[in-house]
């Protein structure tokens, strides 16, 4: 049985953990990883609760886990839970006991640092909480609006313009069977329509801004990348990003570990449009974001400062 393990929840296809990992092979940290969607086919839980609390074992082909000795748990992107081999309605039933079973384990372990807590990744990708938590926190945040009325979003763009439409989440979108991206793009009056009242969007001014900052927050740790791109949305051309290690402005770090604080997170990647006067616009916090790629672009210790936290050296 491993002992003292640091348990990794994420799918197969993860290069990210696959550093970190290596970096707490190095150090002589017992690691248990798992995909949750390889349950109940590779994946077992035998969980007991009583007076005394949580106890029992987690176990997949390789290791076997002790449920009251993990110190750590790095949730990243596991996949979901299927059941192909039952009808569909036969299916939802045994995808929602695995999800309430397993999962409601793997959020109740004794004395484990989560990173993050399932339940607080959850509550943190709703786009609208992260605006409010960040205005509460203290950041700059661009006026906002999240609508189904063509009316308002109209009046939104007249009074606010020029403004920018962003997905409130990213799903898979298929076009022509290949993965998409929703792409951020600026939207004109005329362009809004009646099918804005098909769901709800979220329309947000558009800063101008002079570069993006992308800040990795890692237990107390506060890593800052300046990216220049010339591109509304930086994400979808890497070819054309540079990065610079910059310094963050007086209290932004104070309001990063507010915000965290209040979302119950201890890892956050942030993004932060800049315009001309120096000053930091929040955009968002992505509590599953990625980060490993900029190690390499700039050198920041970001592995290292990933597995301490996950080995308790760090808060």
């Amino acid at each position: 049985m491993t002992d003292s393990p640091v348990l990794v929840v994420t799918n197969l296809d993860d290069p990210t953990t696959d550093l970190v990992i290596n970096e707490l092979h190095g150090r002589g940290v017992p690691v248990v990883r798992f995909d949750s969607g390889d349950f109940p086919a590779t994946l077992s839980v035998a969980a007991t609760i009583d007076h005394q609390g949580i106890a029992g074992t987690l176990t997949t082909p390789t290791r076997t886990a002790n449920l009251t000795r993990v110190r750590s748990l790095y949730y990243r992107r596991p996949s979901g839970f299927v059941f192909p081999h039952l009808d569909e309605q036969t299916a939802r039933f045994a995808a929602r006991q695995a999800r309430y079973g397993l999962g409601g384990v793997l959020a109740s372990l004794p004395g484990c640092r989560y990173v993050n807590h399932p339940h607080r990744i959850g509550d943190a990708e709703f786009k609208p909480a992260g605006l409010a938590t960040a205005v509460a926190a203290g950041f700059r945040v661009p006026p906002s609006l999240i609508t189904s009325d063509p009316d308002a979003a109209r009046a939104f763009v007249k009074t606010h313009g020029p403004v920018i439409y962003k997905p409130l989440s990213t799903p898979l979108y298929l076009v022509d069977g290949v993965s998409s991206t929703v792409r951020v793009e600026e939207v004109s009056v005329d362009q809004i329509d009646e099918r804005v009242a098909g769901t709800a969007h979220l329309f947000q001014q558009r800063i101008h801004k002079v570069a993006d900052v992308r800040v990795t927050v890692i237990g107390d740790r506060v890593f800052c990348v300046r990216i220049d791109s010339g591109l509304l949305d930086w994400r979808t051309d890497y070819s054309r990003l540079t990065y610079t290690v910059v310094q963050p402005p007086k209290g932004i770090p104070e309001a990063l570990h507010r915000y965290l604080g209040r979302c119950g997170l201890v890892f956050g990647a942030f993004d932060f449009a800049v315009d001309a006067d120096g000053t930091w616009w929040f955009l968002e916090c992505n509590p599953s974001g990625q980060w490993a790629w900029l190690e390499p672009e700039t050198g920041l210790p970001l592995v290292a400062a990933m597995a301490d936290l996950l080995e308790g050296q760090t808060a």
